[in-house]
């Protein structure tokens, strides 16, 4: 039986993938499984990562593209999504962007805790078809967009969620850009983080830790000593 889909966003752009091919791929090299510290959701995930990563160039018909994150459940957005269905007033009745989203994880567990709206947010085609494939797997409305939003002046989201994207310097200081920006304008900020390579510790302080089961092939370990960490301001 295939998923039902959910609508496509207005917003996405006429040259991107067309979604029922990039369903297709997903239906087609993932499995349905739940992240280890999220039992209660399901999503398509890749059990290796080296097939899918090959799979995906050829699908594209390019080389040397980015790895499909959206294809795992990583430990800062596992951790997030644990904080947030653990404490869901914090974005009960709230507007929720999931910056970053991969797979949509945080994204459905914001929805999964009475969100007013979640919208996940990627520059890859597949993650936002992934997002919603994954959504609709979990009785989750939400919404996608492709944008770059970290080029955009931030809109006024209530709340800010971003699990694991410390990881590029380059995209470390535009994540933190744009989270400033946004909290200037009165966003909750929460990351889910186990300190990346870029990772600025400075400007967090820690609320809560977890130790996240991970794929070896991925982290080179067992398990990930991760964190939702709460922004200081900026000064």
């Amino acid at each position: 039986m295939r998923t039902p889909l959910a609508p496509p966003s207005p917003d996405e752009s006429p040259d991107q993938i067309e979604f029922e091919r990039a369903a297709a791929f997903i239906r087609d090299n993932t499995l349905i499984l739940s992240p280890p510290l999220v039992p209660e959701l399901s999503l398509h995930l890749a059990e290796e990562s080296l097939p899918i990563w090959l799979k995906t160039e050829e699908e594209l018909n390019k080389a040397n593209i980015d790895p499909p994150y959206w294809a795992f459940a990583w430990a800062g957005g596992q951790a997030l999504a644990r904080y947030i269905l653990d404490e869901p007033a914090l974005v009960a009745g709230k507007n929720v962007l999931d910056l970053g989203s991969g797979s949509g994880l945080v994204a459905i567990a914001a929805c999964r805790s009475g969100a007013a709206s979640a919208t996940a947010a990627d520059i890859d085609p597949l993650a936002a078809a992934a997002a919603r494939l994954n959504g609709s797997l979990n009785a989750a409305t939400l919404q996608t967009t492709v944008r770059d939003l970290l080029a955009e002046a931030p809109t006024a989201y209530d709340v800010i969620l971003v699990g694991d994207l410390f990881y590029e310097a380059n995209l470390a200081k535009r994540v933190m850009a744009f989270i400033d920006a946004a909290a200037v304008k009165g966003s909750k900020i929460l990351v889910g983080d186990p300190r990346r390579s870029y990772f600025p510790l400075d400007r967090f302080e820690r609320i809560a830790e977890y130790i996240v089961p991970v794929s070896r092939q991925l982290e080179d370990d067992e398990t990930k000593r991760t964190a939702i960490w709460r922004c200081r301001p900026a000064g």
